[in-house]
């Protein structure tokens, strides 16, 4: 917490996001902590009850808990009950945060370039050495930070922040209230080629990206994570999307709305993801597939064929040569099918 931030107190916490509190509202807050490193000064909270034997050693002035272990909660002192701890917790760090973040200034830095025709929102914040190129539209409350690049006839949304040199490419949009985290591209060129020739003669001929691509609103975007620009069409990310650090999103691609991505998520281009998805760390969905609403893929799996029905899936494989891969995961698909017939012959012997 900065240092010129007043610490709140546990009435002022309750009255901005509810809850019900057991104990002193005067109590003071200086910052929030995990159970086992809060001290007198701390907020900290239990979302499972596997951690609810750490209330009675923890130091802080008060835990967020749900009414499951309210008595408990009390026996060691304040307590704040919510229906959902880990809900209410995360809503209060947002609200945390606006109290400890300083406001952007409202106008443009001196060193910062913005070309004729683009229109800046009055109360819009033009960080040191920005770019802001003809045509492009900065909304109310926008900001963009340091060394940004925004390029001709692009949008950004009332409220989003794009931290430093972010890049937002001729002609894409980023809806309201988005976040670009540093190093995030969006609107780079898609990959793109055409092979050419044979032989040694071979080469690949560049395929122009003519697309854009289209955000929605309160998208989340990781750090040096890339967007690509689509061929034809527009790339499009629906409302409400998370994407983590260094994820990338090839051309063309459409994710819907409410989906999470971990970092190092690759998705080819031309996929189709539904809405309410969830992708775990370092997973890939190659191009042109589908996957409907609710698809979990987990941790490291490589997606290759389309997702029609909900659920959870998985797919840990050693490498090998090519061949004998597919001739494993072959087998692989039909081993409990296989196990089943085992079974019944030996039931018959």
């Amino acid at each position: 917490m900065s240092a010129a931030t007043a610490p709140a107190t546990l009435a002022d916490i309750v009255a901005a996001l509810g809850g019900t509190l057991y104990g002193d509202g005067q109590t003071p807050i200086h910052r929030l902590a995990p159970l086992d490193s809060a001290d007198a000064g701390s907020l900290a909270f239990v979302a499972q009850a596997g951690y609810a034997k750490q209330l009675a050693s923890t130091l802080a002035a008060c835990v967020i808990l749900a009414p499951a272990l309210a008595e408990q909660g009390r026996a060691r002192g304040a307590v704040i009950v919510a229906d959902d701890p880990y809900l209410y917790f995360a809503r209060l760090t947002q609200w945390w945060a606006a109290r400890a973040r300083r406001p952007a200034a409202p106008g443009v830095h001196p060193s910062a370039v913005v070309e004729p025709g683009a229109q800046v929102d009055p109360s819009a914040s033009i960080g040191a050495l920005a770019y802001v190129g003809a045509g492009a539209l900065i909304g109310a409350g926008a900001v963009v930070g340091p060394q940004c690049h925004i390029g001709a006839a692009a949008v950004v949304g009332a409220q989003s922040r794009l931290a430093a040199q972010v890049t937002l490419g001729q002609d894409c949009r980023v809806g309201l209230r988005a976040i670009l985290h540093s190093g995030v591209v969006i609107g780079a060129d898609g990959f793109g080629f055409a092979a050419a020739a044979s032989g040694d003669a071979a080469h690949w001929e560049k395929i122009e990206q003519l697309g854009a691509v289209v955000i929605g609103d309160d998208v989340e975007i990781g750090a040096n994570s890339c967007v690509d620009r689509g061929a034809l069409d527009d790339t499009m990310i629906d409302d409400g999307v998370k994407l983590d650090n260094l994820v990338q999103v090839g051309h063309n691609v459409r994710i819907g709305a409410h989906c999470a991505m971990a970092g190092c998520v690759g998705i080819a281009g031309s996929a189709r993801i539904g809405r309410h998805c969830t992708a775990g760390g370092g997973a890939i969905i190659l191009g042109h597939l589908t996957l409907v609403d609710h698809v979990h893929i987990s941790a490291a799996t490589v997606v290759t064929r389309s997702i029609l029905k909900p659920g959870r899936y998985s797919g840990l494989f050693p490498f090998d040569d090519n061949a004998s891969w597919e001739k494993n995961a072959a087998t692989l698909r039909q081993l409990y099918s296989l196990r089943e017939r085992l079974r019944a012959v030996e039931k018959r012997s």
